[in-house]
C-alpha cells in the first residue's frame, strides 16, 4: 500500500451510522499506525480493480500456520454484495502467498452484516471478548477460517 492510498482510506473513507466505528479517524492510535509506512510495510495491501482502490487487507502472522487479518471495503461498496468476492480473493491471496493453515479475525459483534459474510465464506465463531478501542470498550467476536 502506498502512502497516498493509506491517506485516501484514512481521510476520505467514511462509513454511515453505526459503521462509522470503522472510520480510521475514530481511533487516533489506529490512525497513526495505519499512516506509518514502517508499520504498514509488508503487512498492509491495497486492493484495486482497474486502478480504483476498493479495499485493503492487513495481515499479521501470529504463528507459523496462522495469519490474523483486518480488512476494509470502500464504503460505497458495502452492503451491495461485493464482500464475498472480496473475502474469497483475500483468502486465496493469503493461501497462495503465505501457505498458512488458518486465518483469524475479530469483528465487532454489532456488525452482523460482516459476521454473516464471514460465516458464509467459511469462518467459524471462536469466542466473544471485550476490547478497548475508539475511546470505549466494545464486544468483539473472534473467528477462524481453515483451509
Amino acid at each position: 500500500m502506498t502512502q497516498e492510498q493509506a491517506e485516501e482510506i484514512a481521510y476520505t473513507w467514511h462509513y454511515d451510522g453505526v459503521y462509522s466505528f470503522y472510520n480510521m479517524e475514530a481511533d487516533e492510535e489506529d490512525l497513526a499506525e495505519f499512516l506509518d509506512p514502517a508499520v504498514r510495510k509488508g503487512s498492509v495491501y491495497a486492493v484495486s480493480i482497474a486502478q480504483d482502490l476498493v479495499g485493503f487487507l492487513s495481515m499479521n502472522r501470529v504463528r507459523e500456520d496462522t495469519i490474523d487479518i483486518g480488512l476494509g471495503l470502500k464504503p460505497e461498496l458495502t452492503g451491495r454484495g461485493a464482500g464475498a468476492e472480496f473475502m474469497t480473493a483475500g483468502l486465496n491471496f493469503i493461501q497462495k502467498e503465505f501457505g498458512v493453515d488458518k486465518v483469524t479475525l475479530a469483528v465487532a459483534t454489532f456488525n452482523q452484516r460482516a459476521i454473516k459474510l464471514y460465516r458464509n465464506v467459511g469462518f467459524e465463531d471462536v469466542e466473544v471478548f471485550m476490547q478497548e478501542t475508539n475511546g470505549s470498550t466494545y464486544e468483539f467476536l473472534r473467528m477462524e477460517y481453515y483451509y
